[in-house]
């Protein structure tokens, strides 16, 4: 798949901008971990109940991973109803309120990013100097906190709407995988459970994939066009006819960067980790592994919302046809 020149130049200004407002990166990992800390309290709360409940250990319950912990805690709780439903609903109040949150953050983040890349000078052609990718800087705390109050309400919208996909795409996967394991029992066809389960976790990575796609070109279109979400779903189609060629080179350079990262992290980690063993050595990397979680996550961070400002140029240069009519915004955030 070969990249022409314009789409290179796309991809380019896009990392160059959001690097000029890098705070906004910085932002966005502080809101992630802040919302990853806080699903870590039903975590340990669920494995406080499971000690009371059915004696078993603290040490015993949280060795495992996240849905190890959850699938415990929801096992051992079956057997009170009281107790599980009342940690279901403290699991769907941090789960929602820190969502919402997040939401209300990603509103200031792309309304800055939009601004920059539209009122930006074109940093992405050569040559490329320090002084004239300062021009895209956007940022400032008055611009940020005025795009969230501006877009948070379409945000949450936007957002609740993405929890509801998510459900409703893990349910049928679920629902999935329980219909082939009884077909494969009943008809004694070990295999044929084995591997729909895998053809049915291919298709949710797959799915969740686009519905990622999606979400993020609509933040892109309520803000790039100020309309509400309502608009924006209207006239994303349009959008995507007009400008499919370039979306599908831009998403699939954006995943293979995301996929590269991810590989290089898996190594460094259990390179990090093996090393850790060594008793003296062991104490000396926690400083390494803490950096090199903090360059992971910030690391994503950027691609990420590089992909959303080379989208924010896409729309900004698509005609009001491509937008879905939607027409253009002067000036989004003084």
């Amino acid at each position: 798949m070969p990249l022409t020149e314009p789409i290179k130049n796309a991809l380019k200004r896009g990392a160059l901008v959001t690097a000029a407002n890098w705070q906004v990166v910085l932002i966005q990992f502080v809101a992630e971990s802040a919302f990853k800390a806080l699903l870590i309290v039903p975590v340990v709360g669920a494995a406080f109940l499971v000690t009371l409940l059915v004696g078993s250990s603290v040490e015993e319950i949280v060795s495992g991973d996240l849905r190890q912990t959850l699938g415990i805690a929801i096992a051992a709780l079956g057997e009170h109803r009281a107790a599980l439903l009342a940690y279901l609903a403290g699991v769907g109040v941090v789960l929602v309120g820190g969502s919402i949150l997040m939401f209300v953050v990603k509103a200031g983040s792309v309304g800055v990013l939009v601004d920059a890349d539209r009122v930006g000078p074109p940093v992405e052609r050569p040559p490329l100097r320090v002084e004239t990718v300062r021009l895209a800087e956007r940022f400032s705390l008055e611009r940020f906190s005025d795009a969230s109050t501006r877009f948070r309400h379409r945000f949450v919208r936007l957002g609740l709407g993405l929890l509801i996909v998510y459900g409703v795409t893990v349910g049928a996967y679920l629902l999935a995988l329980v219909s082939l394991y009884r077909i494969s029992t009943a008809w004694n066809l070990a295999w044929l459970g084995t591997l729909g389960a895998a053809a049915a976790s291919t298709l949710l990575v797959a799915a969740i994939t686009v519905v990622n796609l999606v979400y993020l070109l609509l933040q892109v279109l309520v803000v790039s066009r100020d309309t509400s979400v309502g608009r924006a779903i209207v006239g994303l189609p349009g959008f995507i006819r007009g400008q499919r060629s370039t979306a599908f080179r831009v998403f699939a350079v954006v995943l293979l960067l995301v996929l590269i990262a991810t590989a290089a992290s898996i190594l460094a980690t259990a390179a990090l980790g093996f090393i850790g063993f060594v008793p003296i050595v062991g104490l000396a990397m926690l400083p390494l592994q803490l950096l090199a979680w903090i360059g992971r996550g910030l690391l994503f961070e950027f691609l990420g919302l590089a992909a959303l400002t080379t989208y924010a140029g896409l729309v900004r240069r698509a005609s009001p046809a491509e937008a879905g009519a939607l027409g253009t915004v002067p000036g989004l955030v003084s």
